[in-house]
């Protein structure tokens, strides 16, 4: 458990995401400057990563958060924040930008099956983002 002011908690969420255009970007050197900042971002908001994997097509994130923060601003934060920093730092270039696409999943951990979270996947593959 953990506890804020005024809150006993613990609320743990898993959050997908992938890259614009379905691109296989996130390896190397790319996927090691994108696990850094989105710890980066998680100490800045106070958010716990409990689990960050980064496979080429798409990020899967375990975060404990206070309850102050719903899961659509955790994505928002993840996302928005981490390509405006990797954009910033890393890309000389259009080509070398990162964007993610406008959805996600989010999900209580726990409570997600790996078939939940391939049909997110495929879904955006085949062009429902």
């Amino acid at each position: 458990m953990k506890s804020t002011r005024h809150a006993t908690y613990n609320l743990n969420y898993h959050i997908v995401w992938l890259p614009k255009y379905h691109q296989s970007v996130l390896v190397n050197e790319v996927a090691s400057r994108v696990r850094s900042i989105l710890h980066e971002i998680a100490d800045n908001k106070g958010v716990e990563i409990l689990n960050l994997t980064l496979q080429p097509d798409h990020v899967h994130l375990f975060i404990s958060s206070p309850p102050k923060n719903e899961p659509a601003l955790l994505a928002n934060w993840f996302k928005g924040i981490s390509s405006r920093k990797y954009n910033h730092r890393y890309a000389d270039h259009e080509g070398e930008k990162i964007g993610w696409v406008r959805g996600y999943y989010a999900g209580t951990a726990g409570d997600v099956s790996s078939e939940t979270i391939e049909n997110y996947i495929q879904q955006h593959k085949e062009g429902n983002s």
